[in-house]
């Protein structure tokens, strides 16, 4: 997932470099627009690209600054969900834990066409586009024990916070996040367009799903923070018992967790340049 990021940071770098030099259109239009799609992530409690995939939307703003370049302010909610009981690795499906966590985010970007594109004009129909930015999000995941959700944070299901791991503070819900991918785009009327995008999001957390490090006693931590907090720390099911987890590994705290959009893609275009000589098959 390193290798895709830098690979998409130097393509931007390359784009607009490129049309910097090539492009001397100066052409100014705003849209807005909406994505239909679905969410999901990347984290200890699933490794497969678009498994579980959750409904997901958004709205955004974009100015068009050229042909080529674009920024853009977006705000996306979806859900992510994880469970190692649908996975095909006996380790998970051992360790038994689960979550679900709504994803809201706010995000600004700017986008770059590989070709020339404005909606409405018949000379530039379509381009595929990178795009790269900054943004915050947050999420609270949650776990279910019968028929009721916990917030898992307030457990502090590794002892964040607590004598078991003093050094380990509970983790912030709210946080920074780089949301970059590839989408095509393509003009369909004088005021529509329609793509399709995909966006990785890069955190800076391990905790989407609640799990990063090692196993506590569940007996002390219930003592803390309570019975329930003691079961949805350890939903093991380890032949030898709980007692026989404590200190060994809950997840992998050397990566951190991975969550996506993707989705079809309607822009609406709200102003065209006042000043526009070239052709179109749209009309203006």
């Amino acid at each position: 997932m390193k290798r895709l990021l830098c690979l998409h940071v130097f393509c931007f770098c390359a784009s607009l470099s490129f049309a910097q030099v090539t492009n001397k259109k100066q052409y100014y239009s705003h849209d807005v627009g909406v994505l239909l799609g679905a969410s999901y992530y990347i984290g200890d409690l699933n490794t497969r690209q678009f498994f579980m995939s959750q409904p997901a939307f958004g709205a955004f703003y974009r100015f068009n600054y050229n042909y080529r370049l674009a920024f853009k302010a977006a705000i996306y909610y979806g859900s992510i969900q994880g469970d190692d009981g649908r996975s095909s690795n006996a380790d998970q499906l051992e360790r038994n834990l689960s979550f679900k966590s709504d994803i809201l985010e706010f995000s600004v970007r700017t986008e770059f066409n590989f070709w020339e594109y404005r909606i409405g004009n018949g000379k530039y129909i379509f381009s595929p586009y990178l795009f790269v930015g900054i943004g915050v999000f947050h999420f609270n995941p949650q776990g279910r024990l019968g028929n009721q959700w916990y917030a898992l944070r307030d457990l502090c299901t590794e002892g964040q916070g607590t004598p078991l791991n003093p050094t380990q503070k509970k983790y912030p819900l709210t946080q920074p996040v780089i949301p970059f991918g590839i989408g095509f785009k393509l003009n369909v009327a004088n005021f529509v367009g329609i793509g399709f995008e995909w966006g990785p999001r890069k955190t800076f957390t391990d905790y989407l799903d609640d799990v990063s490090g090692k196993y506590v006693d569940p007996t002390k931590l219930a003592q803390y923070k309570g019975g329930i907090a003691a079961i949805m720390s350890d939903r093991s099911k380890n032949p030898l018992g709980h007692a026989d987890d404590v200190g060994k590994m809950r997840g992998n705290p050397n990566t951190n967790d991975w969550y996506f959009y993707y989705g079809l893609v309607i822009s609406f275009k709200l102003k065209a340049a006042p000043k526009e000589c070239h052709d179109s098959s749209f009309g203006r």
